[in-house]
């Protein structure tokens, strides 16, 4: 194993073992589901950034893939939506995060009485050779882990994902990214790297990766301030914005111009027609907005026109559209 992975995995150890509120920042408030209490430990080892839970992902019973368990939180919510044994795998590489974890879920289940421990499998494994077979997960999510590699392994990873997502399942990623450059002493900080700070990669080449590997679709679902690197604190000599992402990539077929990345761009006719055909499946109706990938954005720009709109990316993709 790396170094930097040790290391990671000692951060982590120690976070299992006393938990660290302070340890990651999330970005989006808790989950709040009718008949779902979340103890309170899970939610103080929830280091995460954002989440990779959306009800809109998990419909029809799915099996559910979740890459570094932590307290168990999303590991609960994803449980919410498939209550059957083994519904949920949860792999970690951290002994002491798994056992916490399943100390986690006997309270879970004292405070939830729809919730039976078992509708959560534990494997010991990592995220580059996943202890699951070939397409047998329907979602397959991570949450601020994925940072942390290095690119080699980074992509290692996303093959792993590719590989155990059944076709057209979902692979949901929450990460910090950072669009300035990271200085290279502290991109090589190997402590910094498992605090998920210093690994942070700009989306552009993140939406690369993932698209590099197999991927035919990708939304970015959300992109908020995460944490500041400042000259005060950390060796740089000047402020970096890190900003957190909530990705999804669907197992789609690649099609033959390029995957659809939807960054939350619209169209928006307002010619005198009745709607604009632009003879490639994409029909617009008089000020009605439809959502497009950013290769759409890019077809409709080229055509000059003075009665198209196309918005800028918002980076808040929430469905629909063009494909």
């Amino acid at each position: 194993m790396s170094s930097y992975l040790e290391v990671t995995k000692d951060v982590y150890k120690q976070a299992a073992e006393t938990p660290d509120v302070g340890l990651c920042c999330t970005t989006t408030p808790v989950w709040q589901l009718p008949g779902l209490k979340i103890p309170t430990i899970m939610q103080q080892m929830n280091y995460g950034c954002g989440s990779t839970v959306a009800p809109r992902d998990l419909v029809n019973d799915p099996t559910v893939l979740y890459v570094g368990v932590g307290g168990g939180m999303e590991l609960l919510q994803f449980a919410y939506f498939s209550r059957r044994p083994g519904a949920v795998v949860g792999v970690d590489v951290v002994d002491e995060m798994l056992e916490a974890s399943k100390r986690n879920f006997v309270i879970a289940e004292q405070e939830n009485e729809w919730f039976k421990s078992d509708f959560v499998k534990l494997v010991k494994g990592d995220a580059l050779h996943l202890p699951v077979e070939d397409q047998s997960i329907d979602v397959a999510a991570q949450n601020c882990l994925f940072n942390i590699f290095k690119e080699n392994d980074l992509v290692r990873a996303l093959e792993e994902m590719y590989r155990v997502l059944k076709p057209h399942g979902r692979l949901v990623l929450s990460d910090p990214v950072c669009d300035q450059e990271m200085p290279a002493n502290l991109r090589e900080d190997e402590k910094l790297r498992a605090l998920c700070l210093s690994g942070s990669i700009p989306l552009s080449r993140y939406i690369d990766l993932i698209t590099s590997v197999g991927f035919g679709t990708v939304e970015i679902r959300a992109r908020r301030p995460y944490r500041i690197l400042d000259p005060r604190h950390y060796d740089t000599p000047e402020q970096i914005m890190i900003e957190s992402v909530e990705v999804c990539a669907i197992k789609d077929p690649m099609p033959a111009d390029g995957p659809c990345v939807f960054t939350g761009k619209s169209a928006i006719y307002f010619g005198s027609e009745q709607c604009f055909d632009d003879k490639n499946g994409h029909v617009l109706l008089p000020n009605q907005p439809l959502a497009i990938c950013d290769k759409t954005a890019g077809a409709l720009s080229a055509l000059n026109r003075d009665d198209i709109h196309i918005s800028p990316s918002t980076y808040f993709y929430d469905g629909g559209g063009c494909c």
